[in-house]
Formats: structure tokens, sequence, C-alpha cells
């Protein structure tokens, strides 16, 4: 695994996926994710480094709704980030920079009053 910083808080998981998908999201229901690179936005109070290595795994327990979503795309890249800001704050951020969108509501933002934290971005 690349290096991260491990103070750091937050993490964005970037993964791409070739072809339409129709899945099955845990509890939230079922979903269709178009062709493209979806960034999911998470937080790791502690040991950063263990919680993306378990991201990345393919196989794996479905614990987390990226859990479902993960075996379906290649991760391209993650990026760390520290608590200036916090997750929703980062994810808004995020979505602005990378002028994306949110397409499956509640995904990895149950504990919060954000519609989502998974990003979808169409041309990449």
């Amino acid at each position: 695994m690349p290096s991260l910083n491990e103070q750091h808080s937050f993490y964005a998981i970037h993964l791409k996926i070739f072809e339409k998908k129709l899945l099955q999201i845990g509890k939230l229901g079922t979903y269709e994710f178009p062709e493209g690179t979806y960034i999911y936005i998470g937080s790791a109070k502690r040991n950063i480094r263990a919680r993306i290595a378990r991201h990345i795994k393919k196989v794996k327990p479905l614990r987390w709704h990226f859990d479902y979503l993960r075996p379906h795309g290649e991760i391209t890249k993650f990026e760390t980030f520290d608590n200036k800001l916090d997750e929703c704050t980062r994810c808004k951020q995020l979505k602005e920079m990378y002028q994306a969108k949110e397409i499956v509501k509640g995904f990895g933002s149950s504990d919060c009053r954000c519609q989502s934290h998974l990003l979808y971005i169409p041309r990449w």
C-alpha cells in the first residue's frame, strides 16, 4: 500500500467501475451503478492504514456499504486528510472539486445528515 499519513482521520477511496452494475447494497436496497469513477469518503478515528487496507480487499465480510461495491471495480487511488474539516464537510469539498454527483442516498452516511458519502464522476 502506498504511504499514507497515520495521523490523518479521513480518507477518500477512488473506485473505477467499467460497466453498469445492478447491486444490492446491504439494507439500503438495490441500485444501478453506471460506469465511471466513485469516491467513497470515510473516517477512521484510529489505525487509518488498517481501515484503508480492509477497503482495498475484494473478498471480506460485508460490513460497510462500500464492501458491497468494492468487488465490482478497481481501486485507482486513495487520499487521506487531516481533521481540519469533518467528514461531511470534506465530502462536500470533494464533491465540488471533482464536480461529482450523489446517486445513492444514504451510502456511507447513515450516521449523519448527508445525502451520501459516495460520489460519482461519470467522465472518469
